[in-house]
């Protein structure tokens, strides 16, 4: 891929190294280039113009790969030129490989979750022109040593068939773990992970979703004891013999359960006398000592015998 302004100059090694600030490496000594000239300017340019020709070579929507995405992400660029070929003087581009570290939730062998931050492989291009000359390797292979990683332990972000049948030719790369995202690993990918990869538990089948925890149903099991006197159980009442006949009219309110029976007054005092003092209990044992309020008013309303004889 050509340029209008001098590749070779601005690029001076055959593989360079682009990191989010885009700044142009160290000059080698002795090279002049003309005033004025914005070298960044130059490499935004180069890394732009790289991305289009990728995106359009995978029939993507957008480039997935500019400037602007460079300086926003904390994203390793890789740009191999040519040469061997000058056109003109000015030299030219073969590809770039993009890389990136990235947390992810990738699923292993038993399908648990499993949270890790690979380096991932974002966006790898070719020049057309240049494909199977062996220029694809040589990337990787600086790529790889550069990184201090196997090539088992990169995770990749959508390849193409282009890139999978790559991989399996030169790294033996063939069996995938399946995922549910975008990115795709392969066997051997979890044996190498430094930290160790935090493990989520596996997930439950639809069947064994309970709607709560183990712990709230052992706690929903103890009966909390309610406070005196509610703690008192009451007395049942005997059911009838025969239950009253129900109504076969529309409309009528539903059965009620059978009424508690009258409490006689004796009974009421006698229960009173064996529970604590409570404030009515002392109201009604306050009274005139020889009989309940009630007996004294049956006394009262009868005649007196010994006023009606004289």
């Amino acid at each position: 891929m050509e340029f209008p302004f001098d590749v070779d100059a601005l690029l001076p090694e055959r593989i360079t190294v682009l990191d989010q600030h885009l700044r142009p490496p160290a000059r080698r000594p002795g090279t002049t280039t003309p005033a004025r000239v914005d070298l960044q300017q130059q490499i935004m340019t180069i890394v732009d113009e790289l991305g289009k020709a990728s995106a359009k070579a995978q029939h993507l929507p957008a480039p997935i790969t500019s400037a602007s995405r460079m300086q926003s992400n904390r994203h390793v660029m890789y740009v191999l030129k040519d040469t061997s070929a000058r056109p003109a003087g000015k030299g030219a581009i073969v590809g770039f490989l993009k890389v990136g570290y990235k947390k992810l939730f990738v699923l292993d062998d038993r399908e648990a979750h499993n949270e890790v931050e690979p380096l991932c492989i974002l966006d790898f291009y070719i020049h057309e022109s240049l494909q199977r000359h062996g220029h694809g390797r040589e990337l990787f292979q600086y790529m790889l040593q550069k990184e201090r990683v196997e090539p088992h332990q990169l995770a990749i972000d959508r390849p193409s068939q282009k890139l999978l049948k790559f991989l399996n030719k030169h790294y033996n790369l063939e069996t995938t773990v399946p995922q549910v995202n975008n990115f795709v690993i392969f066997e051997g990918f979890f044996a190498h992970q430094h930290p160790p990869a935090r493990k989520l538990p596996p997930k439950r089948a639809e069947g064994d979703i309970k709607p709560y925890s183990s712990s709230d149903r052992e706690f929903l099991k103890v009966a909390v004891e309610p406070p005196w006197p509610l703690n008192r159980a009451p007395r049942r009442a005997t059911p009838p013999a025969h239950p009253p006949p129900r109504s076969s009219s529309l409309g009528n309110s539903p059965e009620r359960g059978p009424l508690r029976p009258f409490v006689p007054e004796q009974e009421l005092l006698r229960s009173l006398r064996l529970c604590p003092p409570h404030p009515t209990a002392r109201l009604l044992l306050a009274t005139d000592p020889g009989g309940s309020p009630a007996q004294r008013r049956r006394t009262s309303s009868l005649p007196r015998s010994d006023e009606s004889r004289y």
